[in-house]
């Protein structure tokens, strides 16, 4: 599991599943070795499916680092109407997720590789379990490229371990820009609440690319 976030895993397949089940929604999801989480459903991803609002009922959303799609998965059963893209840099997850989605009959889960991802699409809402051990310059790139193609009514949810950063990260958001609050505590996971920046500053930060590139 430690390499789930490379693209190309190294770790034999061993095709195994796991049942995904919520009060809502009952699925059984096919796993493999070299992606997060195969032998369950990650206790965190749990808290963060158990306690987010429903997503918007139409538009398009993103789960960020879908692995084998349990958000995304949900995301889809909860707003039917809406495009749901799963994104990921593990290949084998990206395939896995497309699988899984095929099985359930979620036909509006669009599973693509984060290179593979159109750049003009923006998302009503973002939820994810973010790959917190891949280091925190790489999550700090990887949340500030994301996070800032949501729409401007737009809210993102992620789930953090607290002993692997989860109050720290809140506050780095918090001074990016981007209003954070925390929705849910449990279990020694917080899951965050993160809005769109204000229009305000995605005007200065617009002139402020303009100024150096002059």
């Amino acid at each position: 599991m430690a390499h789930y976030f490379e693209e190309s895993p190294q770790a034999a397949s061993r095709p195994a599943s796991v049942a995904l089940v919520l009060p809502d929604l009952h699925l059984r999801l096919e796993t493999d070795r070299g992606v997060f989480s195969p032998e369950r459903i990650d206790p965190g991803t749990r808290v963060l499916l158990e306690t987010v609002p429903p997503p918007p009922a139409e538009g398009d959303l993103l789960d960020l680092g879908c692995g084998y799609g349990p958000v995304a998965l949900t995301m889809a059963s909860r707003a039917p109407k809406a495009t749901v893209w799963a994104v990921d840099v593990n290949r084998r997850s990206v395939e896995l997720c497309a699988r899984n989605a095929k099985s359930a009959g979620l036909d509006k889960v669009r599973s693509v590789h984060v290179d593979e991802m159109p750049e003009d699409v923006r998302f009503r809402a973002i939820w994810s379990n973010p790959a917190i051990r891949i280091g925190k310059a790489a999550l700090h790139e990887m949340l500030t490229r994301w996070l800032g193609r949501l729409t401007p009514d737009g809210s993102a949810y992620l789930v953090v371990q607290k002993h692997l950063g989860s109050d720290s990260l809140q506050r780095w958001l918090s001074d990016q820009g981007l209003p954070t609050s925390r929705l849910a505590s449990r279990s020694a996971y917080r899951v965050l609440r993160v809005d769109a920046r204000p229009a305000e500053i995605l005007e200065r930060d617009l002139q402020e690319r303009e100024s150096k590139e002059r």
